[in-house]
């Protein structure tokens, strides 16, 4: 798991997060969103980690370069 989203968990105090509490927020996620709303919050979801990856990288390199 990446570091930076295994600290983001421990700070929201969720440790380790298994097969069995997946499954369980999948259900609750589809019982709420419905089957079709689920891949384009995934999606959605995935753009914003990409995004915020990218920007934290951004801030890694310019701080590499300031030095």
């Amino acid at each position: 798991m990446n570091k930076t989203i295994e600290s983001v968990l421990m700070i929201l105090g969720i440790g380790s997060i298994g097969v069995p509490e997946l499954l369980v927020v999948l259900v609750i996620g589809i019982f709420i969103f419905g089957a079709k709303k689920i891949p384009e919050i995934g999606s959605g979801l995935g753009k914003a980690i990409r995004s915020f990856n990218k920007g934290v990288k951004g801030e890694d390199e310019e701080n590499k370069k300031d030095k």
